[in-house]
């Protein structure tokens, strides 16, 4: 289970093996788009923070969950009419204060959707 040096990607700069952008280390970009697209995201949740709305997770692991696992349990704890859904292969669990309104499948994501859409999915 190794993946062959020669499939790694490496920056067009300096060489070096890319990686994922991921906060494990000081090389996480947060460059003007990625901040633009974060205050989208923050102004779309602020405004379906009311009435009936599904708060739906599809495959976040617990790398980052400030940003979408701790603000859509917190936004379903606060609106009664919301509900939590989460689909997640291992990883599916929800906060206790809105177990009851929460929907938890763990499963591979493309296999849930493939049964909701009767195989149509592919």
């Amino acid at each position: 289970m190794r993946v062959p040096t020669e499939l790694v990607p490496h920056c067009p700069v300096c060489g070096k093996p890319m990686t994922m952008n991921l906060r494990a280390d000081d090389t996480f970009v947060e460059d003007a788009g990625w901040h633009a697209a974060a205050e989208r995201y923050r102004d779309f949740l602020e405004a379906h923070q009311e009435g009936r709305v599904l708060y739906l997770e599809l495959g976040v692991g617990g790398n980052t969950p400030v940003i979408i696992k701790y603000p859509f349990w917190r936004y379903t704890n606060a609106n009664s009419r919301a509900t939590y859904a989460c689909v997640n292969f291992g990883e599916t669990y929800a906060h206790q204060a809105i177990r009851d309104r929460s929907i938890l499948i763990d499963a591979d994501i493309d296999r849930v959707l493939e049964d909701l859409l009767g195989g149509q999915v592919g």
